[in-house]
């Protein structure tokens, strides 16, 4: 759990679960072992495919993982927000004049520096066109007469300078402000953001509120039972779809360390494989340098067994 003891509130929108938290993003990677994808844009980022921020979206095993371990509740984040009433409103919009006041003055100040600046400049500027005026009207002795180059006829038949024609553009003065308008991410400062009687405790009351489906089926219960198999034994867990499998199995964090396994869910432990699916795995897990896990969910004891493939070369 937290630092306070408090339960991770996992907010659902549209059967999706987030964390908006970057506390508890920390803790669910530091404590929980479970690293879930961020999913949020950076606007100052260009490549916004490979750095990304909050809010972090769970893997639906990580969600029920958490739930079943009292790491976590279950947020209906649409009903939580309710309508604000008059005084409360009225607070709020209080606390933002008076963020932008703050901002503003800061603003202020800079623009009185920056226009203490410009003075300095144009102060300089002055002198040296004084300076350079006073130079202009000094008497020019000629040059001695042989000194003066002989002009070429083809000199003399020159055209004579020309003027710019371009009409000069003014400096301006104008200073641009940019007032910074801070949004907060999370809604859980709000007034009237209120999620008593929203918070449910177990997947089955999610389920039966409506805000949550998963596992519905054999298929996923045998997903929530290997994720769980392989959490419980220490591993990182991550999805494993780029590798031809269901998940990634990592010995630590995967920031550290690359995947040993690349695990395949199969629903009963005594289902039939083909030869061939047996092949596809083994080559691809020895091509990516994993080994390939075989993970078989027995729905009626609730347990996993675990068949690993590696290619070998015969000789």
């Amino acid at each position: 759990m937290t630092t306070d003891s408090r339960p991770i509130p996992i907010r659902i929108a549209n059967q999706r679960a987030y964390i908006w938290d970057v506390d508890d993003i920390a803790v669910l990677r530091s404590q929980h072992r479970l690293c879930g994808i961020l999913a949020g844009t950076l606007p100052h980022l260009s490549q916004q495919n490979v750095f990304l921020g909050v809010p972090l979206l769970l893997m639906p095993e990580e969600v029920v993982l958490l739930v079943e371990k009292k790491f976590a509740v279950l947020v209906n984040d649409p009903n939580a927000h309710q309508a604000p009433t008059a005084p409360q409103l009225q607070k709020w919009e209080e606390e933002r004049d008076e963020f932008a006041k703050r901002h503003i003055v800061v603003n202020d100040t800079k623009i009185s520096q920056n226009a203490a600046t410009r003075s300095m400049s144009e102060d300089a500027m002055r002198k040296r066109k004084e300076r350079m005026e006073r130079k202009a009207a000094q008497p020019q002795q000629p040059p001695p007469v042989d000194m003066i180059p002989e002009e070429s006829p083809a000199e003399r038949t020159e055209a004579t300078p020309t003027t710019d024609s371009r009409p000069s553009t003014p400096s301006s003065n104008a200073i641009t402000v940019a007032y910074p308008v801070i949004i907060e991410s999370a809604s859980s400062t709000l007034e009237w953001y209120d999620t008593s009687a929203a918070t449910y405790n177990t997947i089955e009351a999610a389920q039966a509120a409506g805000i949550w489906s998963y596992p519905s089926n054999l298929s996923e219960r045998a997903r929530c039972g290997v994720f769980r198999g392989l959490w419980e034994q220490g591993y990182f867990l991550g999805g494993g779809i780029k590798f031809g499998g269901d998940y990634l199995v990592y010995p630590g964090d995967p920031l550290r360390f690359h995947s040993h396994f690349v695990a395949t869910v199969i629903e009963s432990p005594v289902a039939t494989l083909r030869p061939m699916e047996i092949v596809a795995h083994g080559r691809l897990g020895t091509a990516t340098k994993k080994s390939h896990l075989l993970c078989g969910w027995n729905d009626e004891k609730k347990d996993v067994s675990y068949l690993s493939i590696e290619w070998a070369g015969f000789g």
